[in-house]
């Protein structure tokens, strides 16, 4: 953590009373540091530990932001009643962060100027606006059945596996580089190679001068991850009310900021509630999201990747997420399973701004039609497993058709993916995706076997020549 040269008022200085895990107590002979200060050990290789509460007038408790090897009961801590705080200025951009506001990089470290506290409240409701403008992706499935509000927050559910980081990488291939704003990237408890590969994948595309990443590894203490968010969080507001430029946020992932909260609330001797979590998570997130919030100069656009245990919506980390979102976008195993990708469950998904007041009569009706069809052929396939197609109805066989077609044709080939598959990657027109979807609804394609829809952009690529059913 570098040094911050701060107007420094008093110092608070104590000695280590008990060291568990990542939770420090210290023992303050004079008064006790405030609430969210930091306070460091001495030598060159300093466990910065930030205070979170008071136990009695001498005894302060703590969570270590970096490792506490070394660590020892009797050692002596001091700091100056100072908050984290990070850089902020233009200089952020094209570079990488971690929760303290150091490059990791490995380039020079700029000569910021300003220096801001990662604890922030949002904005008043005075000062809020709400935006009706649509965030297009160029992706089928999302723009079609969910699409993203600007200035609003979006998740990205799923378990392990379904594909969620890489719809969050290709979102920052095709938005990010038509994003006329900032872009900021926010990897909680993100995998180094993850990390690493993004960082270059953006340089490759020229968008990381507009870009900045801030990690909270997931080797790091649980304090580090807990709080990386803050950080990320404190810079975009900087863009936001300071240079009045709006903001693309990317968090990558949201759960790992509650399963942090859970190891530091476990530590610190709480008692669990449901399903093991945190009884402050509630609280905790609520915390993070309010702070995502457009106000009459700019917008922060929020696009977050949520895991969900076990598959599971009804987990806690997942009902409690829900509610802070306009969007919530969810990925199913079971299309993914089929090759379906992006693995997106229209019956699942849902959007506030799928209004035909805010995105036009057609687009509304285009995308009910989609939903019920596919909400139909949900119902028919038992049916199916047990009778056979042959045994429905001539009307229940059009919806099958339809629903195979449409099911093929929300499926797109990723520009980050091309590598793996072999296949271009598409930026697709809503338009285009409207139309495609109301020419399938239409039985256009009939007569078409249902494999030439798969994997294309706009449906003028249909592959009529394909024989494969």
């Amino acid at each position: 953590m570098a040094e911050r040269d701060v107007h420094r008022q008093q110092q608070f200085s104590g000695v280590i009373s008990s060291v568990r895990a990542t939770v420090v107590d210290i023992h303050c002979p004079g008064s006790l540091p405030p609430l969210y200060s930091i306070l460091k050990t001495e030598g060159i290789h300093a466990t910065v530990i930030e205070i979170i509460d008071h136990l009695d007038e001498h005894l302060a408790r703590g969570i270590a932001l970096t490792t506490t090897a070394g660590l020892a009961k009797g050692d002596r801590v001091q700091g100056y009643g100072r908050p984290i705080e990070v850089p902020i200025g233009n200089q952020l951009l094209g570079r990488m962060f971690n929760v303290f506001g150091d490059v990791i990089d490995n380039g020079e470290q700029p000569d910021f100027k300003e220096f801001k506290s990662i604890h922030q409240h949002p904005l008043s409701l005075s000062e809020r606006v709400v935006s009706e403008e649509i965030f297009l992706t160029g992706i089928k499935g999302i723009d079609l059945l969910v699409p993203i509000e600007k200035g609003g927050k979006t998740g990205l559910f799923g378990g392990a596996g379904v594909g969620k980081t890489v719809v969050i990488t290709e979102l920052i291939h095709n938005m990010v580089a038509s994003h006329k704003g900032v872009s900021i990237f926010c990897g909680i408890g993100e995998r180094c190679r993850e990390g690493e590969e993004l960082y270059r994948e953006m340089g490759e595309a020229d968008v990381l001068k507009n870009t900045v990443m801030v990690f909270g590894q997931m080797n790091e203490s649980p304090g580090s991850r807990f709080r990386v968010g803050n950080t990320a969080l404190t810079m975009a507001e900087f863009f936001r009310d300071v240079q009045g430029q709006d903001v693309l946020l990317l968090i990558d992932n949201i759960f790992r900021f509650i399963q942090a909260g859970m190891e530091l609330s476990g530590l610190m001797g709480r008692l669990p509630s449901r399903l093991g979590y945190q009884p402050t998570m509630g609280t905790e997130l609520a915390g993070l999201q309010e702070r995502i919030a457009s106000s009459r100069k700019a917008a922060i656009t929020s696009i977050q990747a949520v895991y969900v245990p076990a598959d599971d919506l009804t987990d806690p980390a997942a009902v409690h997420t829900f509610s802070h979102l306009s969007a919530s976008i969810v990925l199913s195993r079971q299309m993914a399973s089929q090759g379906f990708y992006p693995a997106i469950d229209p019956l699942q998904s849902r959007s506030m701004m799928l209004n035909p007041r805010i995105v036009g009569e057609k687009h509304y009706q285009v995308a009910r039609q989609v939903r019920r069809t596919l909400s139909d052929y949900e119902d028919l396939k038992d049916i199916i497993a047990m009778l056979g197609l042959e045994e429905l109805s001539q009307n229940d066989r059009r919806i099958v058709n339809r629903a195979r077609r449409l099911e093929r044709f929300l499926t797109q080939p990723f520009f980050t993916t091309e590598h793996f598959t072999g296949l271009d990657g598409r930026f697709v027109q809503l338009e285009d995706t409207i139309n495609g979807c109301d020419k399938i609804l239409n039985d256009a394609f009939y007569q078409i076997p249902e494999s030439g829809l798969y994997m294309i952009g706009s449906i003028d690529e249909v592959k009529i020549d394909n024989n494969v059913t």
